[in-house]
Order: structure tokens, then sequence, then C-alpha cells
């Protein structure tokens, strides 16, 4: 009796304390995840498939059969559903019995036609569904297709085939369809021999002007070919064991983050559960940061891009990273909640007090969906404060990509946003004191001033770089402007017939007197691109950044390839899609340029997968096999007075290559808009042995430190005002195709250089 009135007593106890603790930041994080997930199950919302097909079953039910027109329309509506839902078959019955039964609307040959051509996207569907998604190979939807892409079971492409010569024979300059045509034909292996004269693309299968040596997907060896829909991935040494690991989200409420650990074995373990981040949805983009100068890289998911209404008031994340393994949500404590649907954000230390700030670009569209900008200043007690409408950083617009650098090399970060509304902003900072009150900062647009507003198109994915190395900040932004589904302008493209800025990516040369000039035709990347994600890198260590981007759009009809583009010496772009091997005609998302074997040259990680659960697909891993014997450089920054991830920090690399003194410029950031690489800087150097100097300008204290005579192909550790260190990482062999070397190389250590 005693032990149980004693029992009883301590479990009174318990639940009074636990009644009486107070829900964590991170307890009412998942709350609102949980929340807005209820919210967006909404049949108005135009990206949930799911809801709209119970109330199209509702609705079919409720209708009387004698309202032909109305069943028709609803039936149609749901066989879209369906297809967005990874249902193929079933869309294909449906849509089978509307063409055979138009009704009211067999007079009307534009419904009928576009039934019939909907029919040709499920049977399109089905054949990726089978053969790409369900037994995925790596060379599946990789253009050319061929070897392992070509498919087994050929229902779905051999359907696809009849409809669309049928819509050809009456419309010849559908080139959605002719596009479409000639793809079905090469997953049949029978591009081009069986394709008829007059529906023919030519060229499609032909090689590259100027080639690289193919990259090798390693995903599934791996197990890091995550399935899911569009998402964002972060390359970064989270635990500073000197391995590169991986963080992933998929865009949609239900999936989970994932987080792989670099075993530096050649292998990753799957730590989603362990690091707790798995507990966490959602996020069509996310980047990493040290906001509170600990060491370690804290992650921010980005979330609620593109959904209208109320459906797309998703809250943002900061995610500390514990040092321990694990994550924790802090956004609330930090003072970071929002809910504005976004997909990006640039972190930078805007005001040059030695903490990092963030930048969040949202989406502002017509009507009550007012979402401005937002820009949060560290202060530097591991919470925020918001201060965009009193910094002139309050942008009202459909952001989709944000980025930061000193383009005029003053000593203050930048701004550069890009849009879907039309417009393009560059806001230059400038600085301390030009705040209200005359403190704090504030930011002009100098967008007309730049020369900047003689293009102002839809773009997406951007990002500063210095292409040419001649020690200014460039711009790249790539063109989002779009009146048909993007495999339009791969036909019109290949038959020389394309329409201009369409999809190009954009580059902005710095003159180096505030001014910027297009040069996009003559650098050759005026190209069909349509990027939604992308990033840049050095993939064969010559010293000039290359450019991947990841293509597409939410129509399943948007079947365009990724794109690879050479930098040949900073005076031109090549593009080497197609001796690359890269060139997926899956949807593109996040991507991140990476040594993740430590081998010296970038390999690339890339977020695949589009906006419906029926367009989830295999994320891709590819392995750089190495382009050349150049010499590389990689320097692992830690700031002081300075922000301690050296975020905003230039690195000036100058060596003698062929009896030639030449410099390459970087910054420390993770890159593109639509991808975050590592903050590490790997340079390469191209023939040097040796580099003469490296400068690095330290970003917020202003600190220039310069070391000199230091060896190529070596991993150094640079702390701000000390001596470099030498760090003796070993290199990875990773397991691929069945093989399974033991990696070689010497264990992490220190040494003197």
């Amino acid at each position: 009796m005693q032990k149980l009135i004693l029992f009883a007593i301590a479990l009174t106890g318990a639940l009074a304390i636990s009644l009486c603790t107070k829900p964590s930041s991170e307890d009412k994080m998942l709350e609102m995840l949980q929340e807005s997930k209820a919210r967006a199950y909404n049949y108005q919302n135009n990206f949930c498939p799911e809801a709209q097909l119970t109330y199209l079953d509702s609705l079919l039910k409720s209708i009387p059969e004698a309202e032909v027109a109305q069943r028709f329309r609803a039936s149609h509506f749901k066989a879209n559903v369906l297809l967005q839902l990874g249902r193929p078959d079933e869309a294909i019955g449906i849509l089978t019995a509307l063409e055979r039964n138009p009704g009211p609307f067999a007079v009307i040959p534009g419904v009928v036609r576009k039934v019939t051509d909907d029919r040709a996207v499920a049977f399109l569907r089905f054949g990726e569904q089978i053969n790409c998604i369900n037994n995925h190979s790596v060379d599946a939807c990789i253009l050319p297709i061929k070897n392992g892409g070509i498919h087994t079971n050929t229902k779905g492409s051999k359907g696809a085939v009849d409809i669309y010569k049928r819509l050809l024979g009456d419309a010849p300059e559908d080139y959605e369809s002719l596009w479409l045509l000639n793809i079905a034909y090469m997953t049949l292996g029978q591009y081009p021999a069986r394709v008829p004269k007059r529906m023919l693309i030519p060229a499609m299968d032909l090689p590259d002007a100027i080639a690289v040596k193919p990259f090798q997907d390693i995903a599934p060896d791996l197990k890091l070919d995550v399935r899911n829909m569009a998402g964002g991935v972060v390359t970064e040494d989270f635990d500073n064991d000197g391995f590169l690991d991986l963080a992933m989200s998929g865009w949609d409420l239900s999936e989970p983050m994932h987080y792989f650990k670099n075993n530096g074995d050649g292998t990753f373990a799957d730590k989603s559960v362990q690091s707790g981040l798995s507990k966490f949805t959602g996020g069509l983009h996310m980047t990493q940061t040290d906001y509170n100068n600990d060491g370690y890289k804290d992650i921010f998911v980005l979330r609620g891009a593109w959904l209208n209404g109320s459906f797309g008031e998703q809250p943002n994340s900061l995610l500390r990273n514990n040092g321990d393994g694990t994550f924790t949500d802090v956004t609330i404590d930090a003072g970071l909640l929002s809910k504005h649907p976004t997909q990006t954000a640039t972190w930078n230390d805007f005001n040059n007090d030695g903490w990092l700030d963030v930048f969040i670009g949202n989406e502002t569209t017509i009507g009550a969906n007012y979402h401005p900008c937002e820009l949060y200043l560290n202060n530097k007690n591991g919470t925020f404060t918001e201060v965009a409408k009193e910094t002139n950083t309050a942008i009202a617009a459909f952001v989709k990509g944000v980025n930061s650098a000193d383009y005029d090399n003053d000593g203050w970060n930048d701004l550069f946003v890009s849009t879907l509304s039309g417009r393009r902003f560059l806001l230059r900072n400038k600085g301390m004191g030009s705040g209200p009150n005359g403190k704090g900062i504030s930011f002009e647009d100098v967008t007309t001033k730049a020369t900047l507003d003689k293009d102002q198109n839809r773009s997406f994915a951007t990002w500063f770089w210095d292409y040419d190395n001649d020690g200014w900040m460039d711009i790249l932004c790539g063109d989002y402007t779009m009146d048909y589904a993007l495999s339009y302008y791969a036909a019109a493209e290949r038959l020389g017939k394309s329409p201009e800025f369409h999809g190009q990516p954009v580059l902005y040369h710095n003159n180096h007197d505030g001014t910027f000039t297009n040069v996009t035709r003559q650098m050759g990347l005026d190209k069909t691109g349509f990027a939604m994600g992308g990033n840049f890198g050095d993939i064969d260590n010559d010293g000039y950044l290359d450019i991947f981007i990841g293509t597409g759009n939410p129509s399943y009809k948007s079947l365009v390839p990724n794109k690879m583009f050479l930098n040949i010496d900073g005076k031109g772009f090549a593009d080497v899609t197609t001796s690359a091997q890269v060139g997926s005609l899956q949807k593109g998302h996040s991507v991140a340029f990476a040594d993740m074997d430590n081998d010296g040259d970038q390999d690339i990680y890339i977020e695949m997968g589009g906006a419906y659960i029926g367009d989830a697909y295999q994320n891709s891993f590819f392995l750089n096999p190495g382009q050349s014997d150049n010499n590389w450089i990689s320097l692992d920054l830690e700031g002081v007075a300075s922000n301690k991830a050296a975020i905003g920090s230039r690195v000036k690399v100058t060596f003698t290559e062929n009896g030639r003194t030449r410099s390459v410029y970087r910054d420390v950031n993770s890159g593109g808009s639509f991808g975050s690489a590592p903050f590490k800087r790997e340079i390469g150097l191209g023939k040097a042995t040796k580099i003469d100097e490296i400068e690095i300008r330290w970003n917020g204290s202003g600190k220039v430190q310069k070391l000199h005579n230091i060896a190529a192909n070596q991993f150094i550790r640079i702390r701000e005002g000390a001596n470099p260190e030498k760090l003796l990482v070993k290199k990875l062999e990773f397991k691929s195709h069945g093989k399974h070397e033991m990696p070689v190389c010497v264990p992490v250590a220190k040494a003197s250089i």
C-alpha cells in the first residue's frame, strides 16, 4: 500500500511538471508544420492533387449523367490529377474514354486535341515510371538516351509515338509534340533511323564540339539516390571531421529531411533519424550558415514557395548544429519566425560586425498576397532583428533568387534580387551610418544606374561570381520567360528557330565603374536553359568557373536536359552536357559543387524531382573522373574578428603558369541561389605547382592577410591572423558499380606547410 501511495505521488508530481513545462521552440515549430500541412490539404491548392482527387470523385458522384459536358470537364481534370499522383495507367483509361466519346465537344477540335495531347503525356509518364523510376539506372533519362536508358517496357513510348505522329500530321509546327516524339523514339532505341523524316529533329545525339570526360552517377551505389519531389541540398562538413556530409529536403510537407554522414571510408551513413532532421518536413531550398559563430555549420530551411494564398504561409526553420551529430530548431527563440512563401535567402555580414545576417526573398503575387522581403540583422546573442523596411530592402515582388557580394569593392556586401515579376534589383549597401538617424546600414536601388534594367524579363536562379578573374564580381541570372512548355523551346533551338531571350543563362559583366554589360551572346550562353537550380564550380581545375544548371518547370511536357557549360579561359562558354553525361531530362533543382572524395576535383550532387508526387525522381551524385592533370588548392577559412565561417571574405590566389603570372579570385559563399556548396574554397591552379601568394580580405574586419610560396595540391586551414595549417586529408575511393576498393592515403592530421 505504501509503495502504491508513493507511486501515485511520484506520478502526480511528474504530471504536474509535464503540465508546467513550456513547449520548446522546436515543439512549436513541429506543431506549426503540422498545421501548415493540414491547411495545404485543400482542393484549391494547385499543388495538392490528393485533395483535388477526393473533391473530383465527390463532384462526379453528384453530377447527373445527363450533364455530359460538366462530367467531361471533371473527368478530364481528374485524369490530369491522377497523372500528378503518379497513376498514369488510370489516367490513360479516362482519357481514352473521353477521346472516344467527346460528346458536345466533338465539334470543338481544340478540346479534343487537348485530351489527345494529355493522353500522349500519360503514355510518356507511364514509360518513365516503369523504366526510369521503378527500375532506375544511372543511364535513365540522360540525353542522348542510350545503353541502360533504353526502355525495356515499351508500352508507354510506343503509345506516345502513335499519338504524336497523329498530332503532328495535323499540326507540323507543334514543337512540343515534335520534341517529345523524338525523345520517345530515343527511349525505344529507334532514333534517328525510325523517326519519320518530316518529324525528325536532327543531331540530338551528336557529340559536343568541345568535350569533357563523362561524369559517373554513383548515387545508387552509395544509397544517396533519395527519391523525392523538388528540394534543396547542402554539402558541408557538419561534424568537422574533414569529410563532406550531405543534407537534403523535399518541398512537400509530407517529405522528411535527410542527413547522410560521410564515414570517411568510401561510404555514407543515413543519420536522418539520429540527427533529429527527419522530424522536419518541407523546404524547397535550404542553405548552411554559422549564425552563432561556434564553428559548427547550421541549416536554414525555406518553405512555402510557389503556393498562393495561405497555403504558402509556412514557417522557415533555423536548425542549430549542436556539435554532437544532432540539430535543434531554434527559429522562434532566434526571432526568425515568419510565415511567407519563399525558397531563397542569402547569409552574409551586411553591417561588418563579425556576425552573419540573413536576407530572405519572399513571393508577393497580385492581390492580397503581400509578402515583402526580409532582412534580419544578427544581435550577436543568438537572436535577430528584422530591419527590411528601414534599410530599404523590403522589396515586394515574386522573388525566386537572391544573392549577396561586394560588387563595387567598397567593403560592404550588396544584394541582387531575381524575380518572376519582370524586374531584377541590384541593391547597393551604403554602409554604416547610412540608416535612419545616421545609424545602422541602408541600401540603395541602383538597378537603373547599373544598367541592369534593360533586360527586365522573368528570371529565377542567380549568383554573383568572377567568371573572368578580373577581381570584380559579375552576375549570372537565369531567364525564365516562357509561353509554352519547355519542350517547345528545346525543339525550336535544335531547329534554329528559337526565339530570343527565352530561358538563357544571362551573364552580366562588371564594368568596374558600377555598371554591367549583358555579354550572354558573345560568351556563348545564348542557349536554352530555363534554370531553376544551379551552381558554379571548376570541373577541370583551370581556375575558371564552370556552370551546371537544373532545368524544368511543373509541366510533364518540360522534358529538357539539365545543362553544363565549360568556361574557356574566361572568354566564352561551351555546352558540354552530352560529353559530361549529366543531361537528365527529369526536373533539376538544388545543385552543389564539392570535392566529395578529397581527390582535388569537384563533383556534383543535384536534387531531382518535380512539383507533384508523381514527378518524384532519384537524386544524382555525379563523380568527377578527373578532367586534367591540373593542380589545385583547398582553403578552409576561419574568421576571428570576421564571422567564423568567413562568409563574404575575398580570396586572391596568384601563381605563375607557363611563364605567365595570373590570379584567381573567389568569394567565400555557398554559390548559387538554389544550391549550396561547402564554404571551403576549392581552387584550380592550372599547371602551376606553387602559389606565389594567397591574399585574403577578411569580410567584416577588413583585415588583409597574405601567405607566400604555398605548394599546390594540398588542404590548408587558415585562421584569421594566424599561420596556416596543412591538413593531411584522406582521399576516398567511393564504391561504384559493384567495386569495393578500400580508401587510400593517410588519416586526417595537422602538419606544417
